[in-house]
């Protein structure tokens, strides 16, 4: 179990809190979106769980054990967190990418082996990016870095993934097959995965649980069924929105009508 407990968190001269009084738990397993509009604090509590943070108040906890008392290493082996964004320093191959998830779990001075090779490859097969393994990150599209990166995340062998909006600037057939991939591994590896996005309809694809935070705070949780409403929409964006069950998706969709305004 992975549980917030009353965390808040601010930056250095920021005007407000980024996070403030937020509690959320993350349950084996689980597959948990967290959805709110720019500066909701999605990617700051996002890195709150992942230890990249330390909350200015409450605690961030992995099977009741604070996280402040996980060294790096050993936590790296248990949360593998997967930015908006990577731009490395050199241009590393695919396969060099995906091997960096193994750095969590090589001693000082060491480099990788075949074991580490055979799991990176292992990785960037389930991810659909073994194909291209020889070429070079920066020739890739955005669709394909996105794979790769996860990828090097599961390499690390984590129980638990954070990803900060893995489909963002991604055309939709991309953010399709990123998200197709997301849920193949939480149903078959049974990989814990929590995802902070703005896209609704994907939220509603692949999420059992929804988190909507507004100015800091969570507005409301719970399942995807129970939290993705009309109502709910209205009060986190401001928006009059259609939410209805689609027969041919199987699954609820979310047409956005007009934007209230106060």
């Amino acid at each position: 179990m992975l549980s917030a407990r009353n965390v808040s968190f601010g930056y250095p001269r920021a005007p407000h809190r980024a996070v403030g009084g937020v509690s959320i738990d993350v349950a084996p397993g689980a597959f948990v979106g967290i959805l709110g509009p720019n500066g909701s604090g999605k990617t700051t509590l996002l890195k709150l769980l992942g230890g990249l943070l330390a909350p200015s108040t409450g605690d961030v906890a992995l099977d009741d054990r604070s996280l402040a008392s996980w060294t790096r290493r050993a936590l790296a082996r248990r949360i593998a967190v997967v930015p908006q964004e990577l731009h490395p320093a050199f241009d590393y191959s695919v396969l060099e990418m995906a091997l960096m998830g193994r750095f969590p779990h090589l001693g000082a001075f060491a480099v990788e082996g075949p074991d580490d090779i055979a799991i990176a490859r292992e990785a960037l097969e389930a991810t659909g990016a073994a194909a291209f393994e020889a070429r070079r990150f920066s020739t890739l599209s955005g669709g394909e870095k996105q794979r790769v990166i996860v990828a090097a995340a599961l390499a690390q062998q984590a129980d638990i993934l954070l990803l900060d909006e893995p489909t963002a600037s991604l055309d939709p057939g991309h953010q399709l097959d990123v998200a197709a991939v997301l849920v193949e591994l939480n149903r078959a590896r049974g990989l814990t995965v929590v995802v902070a996005t703005h896209d609704l309809n994907l939220a509603a694809s692949m999420c059992g649980e929804l988190a909507m935070m507004r100015g800091g705070a969570v507005i409301a949780s719970g399942t995807t069924e129970d939290v993705l409403t009309g109502r709910n929409l209205e009060r986190l964006y401001d928006l009059d929105a259609d939410v209805r069950f689609h027969e041919r998706a199987g699954r609820l969709t979310v047409v956005p009508i007009a934007r209230r305004r106060p």
